[in-house]
């Protein structure tokens, strides 16, 4: 399970590096580069709360029993699922105008009187400190249903992109392709998200809270199963089940087809709002 943690880690890292790429160039064409320090302050500062609280997490829940154990992991992927649909749909918003609504920000942070520089730390800390969180969520659900070293390296290695592809946004002035890669990514978590949802009724299941429809829908081990590469593979992406229940198959739909039909709705919104020329 390597290429899930790293997509999540590599959106994420990204939607942070571009949020202070955006305060720190706008702060050096204004002229204002002595607030620098703010906006590394309270990069630094959300970037330790989330690893901090990551840690606490990890090293707490191991002592549980094993039901609750369960009920814990169910309760954080039911969690993650709704970061990461909330970090879709607010990024698949927030695009258009995010240039703008953070100048806005960093002039309204900057322009008071007293207190200009914990304002700046305390917008920066906050933008990232909700990109962080997201990530922390998902990874401890990842990581409950993946103890190999794959998807540690997939996060590490996600992450470490994404500020090298910060950097080079910043120093070297290059326009990646981030409306394609946002798109495109949102689409591929939308159903990691499905699959985090259908695991979730799982870990329910196994604690013993959720007993309903546990007989199994179909089988699909004599034609796709989880121990082949193929299976595997799509078991890590997207949670694919050899044998699911049909509450999994149920919650999975459930969350599947109004999260794609939204998406595509916003799709098309958006291109024809980009499409219809401005008075």
């Amino acid at each position: 399970m390597f290429f899930v943690p790293f997509l999540i880690m590599l959106r994420e890292g990204l939607e942070a590096a571009l949020i202070v790429v955006l305060i720190a160039s706008y702060l050096k064409k204004t002229g204002q580069s002595q607030w620098m320090n703010a906006v590394w302050i309270g990069a630094f500062s959300a970037v330790a709360l989330c690893l901090g609280l990551g840690f606490f997490i990890e090293a707490t829940t191991g002592e549980f029993p094993q039901q609750q154990q369960e009920l814990f992991e169910g309760i954080v992927a039911a969690i993650a699922v709704v970061m990461l649909t909330y970090m879709v749909f607010w990024m698949q918003n927030a695009s258009k105008n995010i240039g703008k609504d953070l100048q806005t920000a960093i002039d309204g942070a900057i322009s008071q009187q007293d207190g200009k520089a914990k304002a700046l730390v305390i917008m920066v800390f906050l933008a990232v400190a909700r990109e962080g969180l997201e990530s922390v969520f998902f990874l401890i659900a990842a990581f409950s249903q993946d103890v190999g070293v794959m998807a540690p390296l997939g996060a590490m290695t996600g992450l470490i992109t994404a500020i090298l592809l910060g950097g080079v946004m910043y120093f070297g002035g290059v326009r990646l392709p981030l409306a394609a890669f946002f798109r495109w990514s949102a689409l591929l978590i939308l159903f990691v998200a499905a699959g985090l949802a259908a695991g979730a009724i799982r870990a329910f299941h196994e604690a013993g809270i959720w007993n309903h429809y546990q007989n199994i829908a179909y089988h699909f081990g004599a034609i796709l199963s989880t121990h082949s590469v193929t299976g595997t593979l799509l078991q890590g992406l997207f949670g694919y089940q050899e044998a699911p229940t049909v509450s999994e198959v149920f919650v999975y739909g459930l969350y599947l087809i109004p999260a794609l039909a939204w998406f595509s709705l916003n799709m098309r919104r958006t291109r024809t709002e980009t499409s219809t020329p401005s008075d």
